[in-house]
């Protein structure tokens, strides 16, 4: 803990930006849900103690399965797949974005208390944003129209989104911040990687176009799909307490 504490001092300009970019999540999500709330005249609260509870314990098995990420291999071995963002879609479709966004954030803090950050704080920033750009456009649609096909479209939605997000980003800021991280290598030096692994890969844009995208879309998919099998038998238990709740707000409005 106190590693982490000296790394946030020694990259304080950067953490601060990280905080900004944070803030700007959930003043995105707080707003589309905070529209669809007075669209539909509820007047509940966008985060109760209930809902903390649940986000808490989705957070902690995100953060679990932060451990058990895999290479592809048609993309350099530092660049990772698994199903971490699947309790932040599970909790964005059951509770809004605002939840979703929490989940990725506290999944991400729970990773820097337990492991620390080897990246100054980049590859933490990657996960947050790329998760973020995968749930929320997905939760936004889901939040106005809840059915089956509305869910795969929001599925296909925010795949796309990821995966368009993946590429800019890692072209334009991740890709360079790396290679100024590892002693201010040149960009090409990592572009070799992809080449090592696919000859066509021989500059930025076909790095992205070739290894990233395709590792977004695979991710997409299988989160997506693992989302639409267990989310209709999960809702009843997940939302449980809230819909018990709210039949008793009923009850007593209508005595």
């Amino acid at each position: 803990m106190s590693n982490l504490f000296s790394q946030v001092a020694e990259h304080a300009a950067y953490v601060l930006g990280f905080v900004v970019i944070i803030a700007a999540a959930f003043i995105i999500a707080a707003a589309f849900e905070m529209y669809a709330k007075k669209k539909a005249g509820d007047t509940d609260r966008i985060l109760t103690t209930r809902k903390i509870v649940v986000i808490g314990i989705f957070s902690a098995i995100a953060f679990i399965l932060m451990f058990f990420e895999f290479p592809v291999p048609f993309a350099p071995a530092f660049y990772k797949i698994g199903f971490s963002d699947l309790p932040a879609l599970v909790g964005a479709f059951a509770f809004g974005p605002v939840a979703g966004v929490m989940i990725e954030l506290v999944k991400i803090l729970l990773n820097l208390i337990f492991d620390g950050t080897n990246t100054a704080f980049v590859g933490e920033l990657a996960n947050f944003l790329v998760g973020c750009s995968y749930i929320l456009p997905g939760s936004i649609m889901y939040l106005f129209k809840k059915s089956k096909k509305t869910a795969l479209i929001s599925c296909i939605t925010g795949t796309l989104a990821m995966t368009l997000f993946g590429c800019v980003f890692n072209a334009f800021y991740l890709l360079p911040a790396y290679a100024f991280l590892y002693g201010g290598i040149p960009v090409s030096a990592l572009v070799e990687y992809g080449t090592a692994i696919n000859p066509a890969i021989t500059n930025v844009f076909t790095f992205v176009v070739l290894a990233v995208a395709p590792l977004n879309l695979v991710k997409g998919i299988m989160v997506s799909v693992v989302t639409l099998l267990v989310y209709k038998p999960l809702s009843p238990i997940i939302k449980f307490g809230q819909v018990s709740v709210k039949k008793k707000n009923s009850a007593v409005a209508e005595n």
